[in-house]
């Protein structure tokens, strides 16, 4: 793993979402994001409500799901009900799609809860977040790798201004590598 930096803010506000950490009362939403499985027809096979729960407490517990920096809970600003989850990590070298020797370029992930799909809302949470990165880190690039088939996910990284690289095959399917300067995000 990269000992890059990666995004220090615990806390990051947007119109209608806050990325916080995660609490104890995310644990049902945590548990609905591993187990639902339109959420996960293009990433891998669901996890049982069992393997969730047990996964959950292996790690200690919702808290733990966010512990590392630049993980967060995507939460509705008003009511705090957690809507997802969201990442800006480092890309570990020894995985495929890269456009750096060496790997450790930032990457956005998110999964989020399906009433949420069509609201903007992971757009207004990646928004939020590429911007207090940009404004953090010298500009470097920022990658996001989907499977070719989820349409959703390259709409979003289209309208995030993310360009398509290339494609490359990963956990027997086609993936899209999308790529775009951290800065192009500054406020």
């Amino acid at each position: 793993m990269s000992l890059l930096p990666v995004l220090s803010a615990v806390e990051i506000a947007a119109d209608r979402v806050l990325l916080r950490k995660a609490r104890a009362t995310d644990r049902d939403g945590l548990i609905e994001l591993q187990t639902d499985p339109q959420v996960w027809t293009h990433i891998a096979a669901p996890r049982t409500r069992e393997d969730a729960e047990q996964r959950l407490d292996r790690i200690g517990g919702p808290a733990n799901t966010t512990a590392t920096p630049g993980h967060f809970i995507v939460a509705d600003k008003i009511t705090d009900t957690m809507l997802g989850t969201f990442e800006i990590k480092r890309r570990p070298a020894d995985w495929p799609g890269h456009v750096v020797d060496g790997g450790g370029e930032l990457e956005l992930g998110y999964l989020m809860r399906r009433e949420t799909w069509g609201a903007g809302l992971a757009f207004e949470a990646a928004t939020a977040a590429l911007q207090a990165t940009a404004a953090e880190l010298p500009d470097q690039p920022v990658l996001i790798v989907t499977r070719t088939a989820n349409k959703r996910s390259l709409d979003l990284a289209a309208r995030l201004r993310f360009e398509t690289v290339s494609t490359f095959e990963w956990f027997d399917t086609d993936q899209t590598l999308l790529l775009a300067s951290l800065h192009s995000f500054k406020a």
